[in-house]
């Protein structure tokens, strides 16, 4: 028995020695800087596969989309690879807390709160959110969704504009999804009678069998798009405004907008 113990705690001291050093690694993305994203060889860029048109995968199951696109062209502008890391809409933030990434692309809305924890570049994309659901279904505004089982995509813009609406109509029953796919098939499927999403998710929706059944019935909210970086790394962060901002100018952002969305790239505000 006392053997027994004292290998039980030889144990525990092995694993408290395991852990401290673990703690004491350096972070997979210790990049700070732009010149040290250039020497190390490589630009870390979290993305998400499942919000198609701006990240999905394509028929060879290789990341595609206007995200896509724009990071690459960030990697070729510094001159090294990308490598990507695939995250969902709640893993964008601690992607960049935990040093896993040097920045995320990821249809990630500008928000006061997301800007405690991060940084973010200027807008290089917009969409609004808007409510979709069955064509024979009346919904025009919050007062319709009440008694109705309404989907979104958890940590998007809508979750938190849809949430309020439902705190103050309880009778609003929210189902959150962890991807969009999963959400638009919730909606394809009859799972929920309305969903929230980008103004965009009604083209996705006629892909599927009975597609022509939705349409966007009222606008939520206008949402911009900023690259994400660790909060206080304001080289990597003006480098990467200064490159969007040739992309702005000589057409490229307009571009992949015709390319992906196949709609102009909506006017993007300053800060």
């Amino acid at each position: 028995m006392r053997a027994f113990q004292n290998l039980r705690q030889l144990g525990i001291m092995l694993g408290a020695l395991v852990l401290v050093a673990a703690a004491s690694l350096p972070s997979p993305a210790a990049a700070q800087t732009v010149d040290e994203i250039i020497a190390r060889g490589k630009l870390i860029v979290a993305i998400d596969t499942t919000t198609p048109p701006y990240g999905f995968l394509d028929a060879d199951l290789k990341p595609t989309g206007f995200d896509i696109e724009v990071a690459n062209k960030m990697g070729e502008a510094l001159g090294v690879p990308v490598e990507f890391v695939t995250v969902t809409s709640p893993g964008r933030i601690p992607s960049l807390l935990t040093k896993q990434v040097d920045a995320v692309v990821s249809i990630f809305s500008i928000t006061a709160a997301r800007a405690i924890q991060i940084d973010y570049s200027i807008p290089y994309a917009g969409q609004s959110a808007v409510v979709i659901a069955p064509k024979s279904t009346v919904i025009n505004s919050h007062a319709d969704l009440v008694g109705k089982k309404v989907g979104l995509t958890r940590g998007t813009g809508e979750d938190g504009l849809l949430t309020k609406a439902a705190e103050a109509n309880p009778s609003i029953e929210i189902l959150r999804f962890d991807d969009y796919s999963s959400l638009l098939q919730a909606m394809v499927s009859g799972q929920i009678d309305a969903m929230g999403g980008g103004d965009y998710g009604e083209i996705y929706l006629k892909k599927a069998q009975n597609g022509d059944d939705f349409e966007q019935k009222y606008i939520l909210k206008t949402f911009y798009f900023g690259i994400g970086v660790a909060k206080g790394n304001d080289n990597l962060r003006q480098w990467i405004n200064t490159w969007l901002f040739t992309l702005k100018t000589d057409g490229t952002l307009e571009a992949l907008s015709m390319k992906y969305r196949n709609q102009p790239l909506p006017a993007l505000p300053v800060f």
